[in-house]
């Protein structure tokens, strides 16, 4: 199966806007000419074979600029439209006629968000033996008939009626056929390429369309289609942290600022505390800060057993300082002493405390190590944990 694609840009666009605002296909969305948009999925999709934009004769500057540095630009031909669409479409027909084509999908340049979702639905429906193939949405908004003095003369059954879209997609031979039978029968009205397989006795099969494929027809459409690809989006980061300590003979063990007597201690320089050090960690790494030992170095004795809610502390300054809205904070510690489950919650509210977040932003959870390892041998404490922070928004 061999299918070209043919991109029809030769209209002029009258609907949307000022004539000086330039034919609608190259106006900008995203920062990006319309039908620089459209062409990127089909030059990307892995069944694509020739593309043929069919443009109107005082473009050619305007698509040389559209398309210059996109990626297979150089695979893309031009040709000449006509002074209708179904001129248009015949003439990129005929500049693909020797390329030895089994199908051809036809589309309109002023619709820029096709995906490969679609694209692969039709060529299944082509191997399935359809000759021609119609991406279609069912209508779901009332209808109405009006008369002529503008009152509603009936409502219109919605069962059976689709909203046609495009790429319509055809067997290369019936299609280039039956646009040139049209033509030397002297028919010049037809409005889609669809049409002309039905009047020409092809059956059109439909295939599911995608609510996203919208054409842009007047100027408020592309304004809405620049406002979407501009929607700004939240710049979440997520950050993880790793620390261990090691256990020894003592009276307790400090985690998440949670005092627990035990027959033994976390050995270090500060109060050892292994789930804050992983969770600094966390923070400081959501905006590329370094990690606790740049902050606090363990040879400086100012920081010779201090607490660690001072390290984490820190780290939310910073984040905070650097416009970072703290949104969870997640700790895992292995361990298999002491019990952690009876001091979980305390060790949550320090979290939410320090950070300066709701509880329920904060969580903690622990597992053994299944006696395996040095974890498992009681002979230390390894805490993993991760950090959520939102830095403004960003741009996609």
């Amino acid at each position: 199966m061999k299918i070209g694609i043919i991109i029809v840009a030769a209209g002029r666009g009258e609907r949307a806007g000022s004539p000086q605002d330039g034919p609608k296909q190259y106006r900008l969305i995203g920062g990006e000419p319309v039908i620089r948009h459209t062409l990127r999925p089909f030059l990307g999709w892995r069944c694509c074979g020739p593309v043929v934009t069919v443009i109107h004769p005082d473009d050619r500057a305007l698509f040389d600029a559209a398309v210059d540095g996109l990626d297979m630009s150089q695979s893309i031909r031009t040709t000449f439209g006509g002074a209708s669409r179904q001129q248009s479409v015949l003439a990129g027909l005929k500049a693909l006629e020797a390329e030895g084509l089994t199908h051809v999908m036809i589309h309109d340049a002023a619709r820029p968000f096709i995906d490969h979702a679609l694209l692969d639905r039709i060529a299944d429906a082509f191997k399935e033996g359809h000759d021609a193939v119609l991406p279609a949405m069912a209508v779901t908004d009332t209808l109405k008939r009006a008369s002529a003095d503008g009152t509603v003369e009936a409502t219109v059954s919605r069962a059976g009626l689709y909203a046609a879209q495009t790429p319509q997609s055809f067997a290369f031979t019936a299609i280039l056929a039956a646009h040139e039978k049209a033509v030397d029968l002297g028919h010049h009205d037809f409005t889609d390429d669809a049409s002309i397989a039905e009047w020409a006795g092809i059956p059109v099969h439909l295939v599911q369309g995608s609510p996203d494929n919208i054409k842009l027809t007047i100027g408020r459409d592309i304004t809405m289609a620049d406002e979407k690809l501009n929607q700004a989006l939240p710049d979440v980061r997520t950050g993880n942290g790793y620390d261990v300590h090691q256990l020894v003979p003592g009276d307790g063990v400090t985690l998440c600022g949670v005092f627990m007597p035990h027959d033994q201690r976390l050995s270090g320089h500060s109060d050892a505390d292994v789930a804050l050090h992983a969770l600094t960690d966390a923070l400081l790494a959501t905006c590329g800060a370094g990690d606790i030992g740049d902050h606090f170095p363990p040879t400086d004795p100012q920081w010779k057993g201090a607490a660690s809610r001072i390290f984490l502390a820190h780290a939310a300054e910073i984040v905070r300082a650097r416009g970072g809205i703290i949104t969870n904070a997640d700790i895992s510690l292995i361990a298999e002493v002491p019990k952690i489950a009876p001091h979980r919650d305390a060790m949550r509210q320090n979290m939410a405390d320090i950070l300066g977040i709701a509880l329920d932003r904060c969580s903690v959870k622990a597992t053994t190590n299944e006696k395996i390892g040095f974890i498992g041998r009681k002979e230390g404490i390894a805490a993993i944990a991760t950090a959520t922070v939102i830095y403004g928004m960003l741009k996609p």
